[in-house]
């Protein structure tokens, strides 16, 4: 949404993010065109015997790719997204013009910790010396753990959802349509956003808040460039899965959200989104907390249980045989193609199929 706005408003905007669905070049764009082949082949010739002896991880090595190419393409300004965690985060290397926490969860516990104040402490380490933070969302258990580390780094900080709060969301025209008051002007402002996501709205606070602070910064971002960027998110920047409307009759959605936090969110808007019966083609990798994620899924729901073409990937029958201790029913297919035909020809036209679980799964659906 950040880079969308700031490409609207006429800056030369970098975007890293991870991970990639289809193809690699996803994770390194200007303006929204991902980074050239022979730009990539360069690199990893140019600095092969480097790698060859510090080993760096693949994300390290994507991050010095990245880094380099917005240097090269003297990129005004850079959206850069952490990896795991954000104090030991390679990406963790710059000096930011502001920092953004979004909300906290129990995700990659194996290295952050096992308790959002832990993974908090975490995400924390990206809040730098004088300089701006924003925290999406007030979360009572780790509110204390952003405000003393910004204050040790005598760093302003805002809660974006103290300063704001949604008064309406709706779908309309294929459009997420959303009003949103500001405390401090009283000023209510009607956004329409081309991510359908019910989450989005959570995320919008940030964005908003952290506009604030970009236009206090010096940042030329005026009303149009952020209606007009916020509307077109995905052909700015080629943002692929979040809530993403394959098909109608039956209507098939994939969204990449997958762990307990984000299928939580996603199964609320399944809940409100019309429909007969709902179907979900799902798979899941094995270093993630299944059994708290399979409690969150729609017991009346149809299964189809699979697994992607990755060595993480939890075995299908595997996973078919945990879901059933949840009351979660129904079969498992061996690889992802086979087991959306399956759920295809089983939907009736008003069903919903859902395919998700592990971003793998939708990475394979989109191929």
């Amino acid at each position: 949404m950040l880079a969308s706005v700031l490409q609207e408003a006429g800056y030369k905007v970098g975007l890293y993010t991870s991970p990639h669905l289809i193809d690699f070049r996803e994770r390194i764009k200007v303006n929204g065109l991902p980074i050239d082949k022979d730009t990539v082949a360069e690199f990893v010739e140019k600095n092969k015997t480097t790698f060859e002896t510090i080993k760096p991880s693949f994300f390290e090595m994507t991050v010095a790719l990245a880094f380099k190419y917005f240097a090269e393409q003297q990129v005004d300004i850079a959206i850069i997204e952490v990896g795991l965690g954000g104090r030991l985060d390679s990406t963790n290397i710059i000096s930011p013009e502001l920092s953004i926490i979004t909300n906290i969860g129990l995700d990659h516990t194996d290295m952050l910790g096992n308790t959002l104040e832990l993974i908090a402490a975490e995400k924390a380490g990206i809040i730098k010396p004088n300089t701006p933070v924003v925290i999406c969302e007030t979360q009572p258990e780790v509110k204390n753990i952003f405000i003393e580390k910004a204050h040790h780094n005598s760093a302003p900080i805002a809660f974006a959802d103290q300063q704001c709060n949604i008064k309406t969301a709706t779908l309309s025209n294929g459009m997420q349509e959303i009003s949103v008051l500001n405390h401090s002007s009283g000023k209510l402002s009607l956004y329409k956003l081309d991510l359908l996501g019910s989450y989005q709205q959570k995320n919008i606070l940030g964005v908003l808040q952290a506009i604030e602070v970009l236009q206090e910064n010096g940042y030329h971002l005026n009303d149009a460039s952020i209606l007009k960027g916020l509307a077109n998110v995905i052909a700015n920047t080629g943002l692929l899965g979040r809530w993403q409307v394959l098909s109608t009759s039956p209507t098939v959605i994939c969204d990449t959200g997958h762990n307990t936090e984000g299928l939580k969110l996603v199964v609320n808007q399944i809940k409100s989104t019309p429909h007969h019966t709902f179907h979900m083609v799902i798979g899941m990798v094995n270093d993630k907390n299944i059994d708290e994620a399979l409690k969150v899924l729609p017991k009346d729901g149809h299964y189809y249980f699979t697994r992607a073409s990755t060595p993480r990937s939890l075995n299908e029958q595997e996973l078919l045989e945990k879901a059933k201790c949840f009351g979660l029913h129904g079969e498992s297919y061996p690889n992802v193609k086979e087991a959306i035909s399956k759920a295809k020809e089983n939907a009736l036209e008003n069903d919903l199929i859902l395919i998700g679980g592990s971003t793998f799964i939708v990475a394979e659906a989109l191929m």
